[in-house]
C-alpha cells in the first residue's frame, strides 16, 4: 500500500511537473510573440442587423415587422502592431456568424414566384403583405486596419469576404393578389387568410464581400469589449437572379466581448 501511495505522489508530481512546463512554455511564446508586435484573440458576440435594398424601392411601400431573432458569432484574431510606437497594425482572422432576421413588409408590383399547395410554381408581381425568413450561416475572413487612439481604445477599417455555409430566404405572401407574368397579367387572390409559400434559397451567392468598420475597448487587462459594422457591397443574390428586380445587401452590427492573450 505504501508503494501505490509513493507511486501515485511521484505521478501526480511528474504530471504537475509536466503542466508547470508546458504552461511556462506557453507564457514564454505569448511574451515572444508580444515583443515582436503580435497579439492574438477570441471573441463571441450576437449579430443584429437586416439583408435589405438601399434604399428601400417604391416596390416595398411600408415595413410592418422586424424580428433580428438570435445570431451569434465566433471569431479568432491575429493582431500585427506596426513600427516602434505599435500605434498603427493589420488585423486577420477567421469568423463564423449567422446572419439573420424576420420582416413583415406591405409591397406593389413586387417580383415573386410563390409555390403552390400541389407544388406548381407561380411567377409574376406580387401586391399585398410579405413575410420573410432570412437565416444565413458564413465563414467570414476580415482584413482590417487598426489605430490605437490610447492605451484602452482601438479603431478599426478594412473588407472581409464570406462564403455562406447554410443558407435560407425564405417566406410567404398574404392578403393580397399576383398578376402572373407582368403587372397587367392575369390576377391570383389570396384572401381569408390564404398564404402561398415561396424560397430563393438556393438563388443565393455563395461568395459575399464587403467593409468592416469597429472599436475595441479593453476593459480589463485580458478583455475586451467590442463593436463592428459588416456593410455587404455585393447583392445576397445570383447574378443570373431576376425574380427580386433589386439588390438586396446584408448589413449587420456585431457586439460582444474579446480574450486577449
Amino acid at each position: 500500500m505504501i508503494k501505490k501511495i509513493i507511486a501515485s505522489i511521484i505521478l501526480l508530481a511528474g504530471c504537475m511537473q509536466m503542466a508547470l512546463y508546458a504552461q511556462k512554455n506557453q507564457n514564454q511564446t505569448l511574451i515572444n510573440a508580444a515583443l515582436h508586435g503580435w497579439e492574438y484573440e477570441i471573441r463571441a458576440g450576437v449579430s443584429i442587423g437586416g439583408t435589405s435594398p438601399l434604399p428601400l424601392p417604391v416596390e416595398i411601400r411600408s415595413i410592418d415587422s422586424y424580428n433580428p431573432t438570435l445570431a451569434f458569432m465566433l471569431e479568432g484574431n491575429a493582431i500585427k502592431w506596426l513600427g516602434t510606437t505599435k500605434k498603427w497594425g493589420v488585423i486577420t482572422g477567421v469568423r463564423l456568424e449567422t446572419k439573420n432576421m424576420i420582416t413583415k413588409a406591405t409591397v406593389k408590383n413586387y417580383g415573386m414566384e410563390i409555390i403552390g399547395n400541389d407544388g406548381n410554381r407561380l411567377k409574376g408581381n406580387w401586391t399585398g403583405g410579405v413575410q420573410t425568413k432570412v437565416r444565413n450561416a458564413y465563414v467570414t475572413i476580415p482584413l482590417l486596419g487598426a489605430y490605437k487612439i490610447n492605451s484602452r481604445l482601438r479603431a478599426k477599417l478594412g473588407v472581409y469576404v464570406s462564403y455562406l455555409m447554410d443558407k435560407e430566404f425564405s417566406g410567404y405572401v398574404y392578403e393580397g393578389y399576383l398578376r402572373e407574368g407582368n403587372p397587367t397579367g392575369e390576377k391570383v387572390n389570396f384572401s381569408d387568410g390564404a398564404i402561398a409559400t415561396y424560397d430563393f434559397s438556393d438563388d443565393l451567392r455563395k461568395i459575399a464581400w464587403g467593409a468592416q468598420a469597429g472599436v475595441d475597448w479593453r476593459a480589463f487587462k485580458h478583455l475586451n469589449v467590442f463593436a463592428d459594422l459588416t456593410w455587404g457591397l455585393n447583392d445576397v443574390f445570383k447574378k443570373d437572379f431576376k425574380t427580386i428586380t433589386f439588390a438586396m445587401y446584408p448589413i449587420y452590427l456585431n457586439v460582444g466581448f474579446g480574450y486577449a492573450f
